[in-house]
């Protein structure tokens, strides 16, 4: 008996230890491949600052941004005005701060409209197919091949010039790329086993569209939602630039707009609020860009 133990307990001690093994999350793998991306964290350092700015620096900073502070033409880095004055002698400075809450507001909810439209377009033509996806697209390419800022321009002329008007102008203009986009992951999916199974269970087409397809679908539509505030920003900074944004609301573009005419003689009170619009559309380009590294797993292994 002693001797049969004694080769047991060996095996025993010789076998192997199987350590298990540990599974990353998309979720938590896309994170970390999204904070090893340098050009994405420099982008959310600055945006983060203008953010920051833009909310806090009203706050902080109380003041009029119409309010004439000093002397017209002021150079920046003068004693009454840290970042000069425009032609009306209004401070550069205070107008930047106010200014950004404005465009970067028109911004981030023009972006949340034009992703609304395009992603229930292009859910509904992708999923639907034959002729609600024919009807669909012709209503996308139309939209499409309108000149954008023409239109814009057109609804805001039409209306009263106001930050609601901006915002609805700009978004019903720029949802065609996010349609498409959508339209073509829902032909992608639509066909798969797991959508097919939620469909032999019998559910309805609106579960299988909002629960099912569009969670697995976000990825591109999260990267196109993030570069469509840059072009938000820009778009609305090209209106106010020509005189159709809201005149009783400070922002960058109209800072632009307004001191256009004297860019020679006072072009601190252009070129600040310029900086200011790139820097920012900057950032958010790098943060798609990292996003869309970060949540392609194609691009994830490179």
């Amino acid at each position: 008996m002693k001797g049969t133990a004694l080769p047991q307990a060996g095996a025993a001690l010789a076998a192997p230890k199987h350590t298990p093994v540990k599974v990353e999350s998309p979720g938590v793998e896309a994170f970390r491949v999204f904070m090893r991306n340098p050009c994405a964290i420099a982008g959310m350092v600055m945006l983060a600052i203008i953010l920051v700015v833009a909310i806090a620096g009203p706050w902080l900073y109380a003041a009029d941004p119409f309010e004439i502070r000093a002397a017209p033409l002021t150079p920046p880095f003068s004693e009454d005005a840290w970042l000069g004055t425009d032609y009306l002698g209004r401070d550069v400075l205070t107008t930047l701060i106010y200014g950004g809450r404005a465009t970067l507001l028109v911004g981030a909810v023009t972006a949340l409209l034009s992703v609304l439209i395009g992603i229930t377009l292009g859910a509904f033509a992708g999923y639907y197919g034959g002729r609600v996806d024919a009807a669909l697209m012709r209503v996308t390419e139309f939209f499409q091949v309108l000149p954008a800022l023409l239109f814009a321009m057109v609804v805001v002329a039409l209306f009263s010039p106001s930050l609601v008007t901006v915002t609805i102008a700009i978004g019903i203009v720029s949802w065609t790329g996010t349609a498409r986009l959508t339209r073509a992951e829902f032909m992608k999916f639509r066909s798969l086993e797991f959508v097919r199974a939620e469909r032999a269970i019998g559910a309805r087409d609106a579960r299988i569209i909002w629960k099912v397809i569009v969670p697995n679908a976000l990825p591109p539509l999260v990267v196109s939602a993030t570069l469509a505030i840059g072009s938000a920003i820009l778009f609305e900074a090209g209106l106010s630039f020509l005189g159709l944004g809201e005149p009783n609301q400070m922002s960058w573009g109209l800072m632009i707009g307004s001191s256009r005419q004297y860019v020679l003689s006072c072009w601190w009170a252009v070129a600040f609020p310029g900086a200011t619009i790139f820097i920012t559309v900057l950032a958010v380009s790098l943060i798609g860009d990292g996003l869309n590294d970060a949540l392609n797993p194609k691009l994830r292994e490179r």
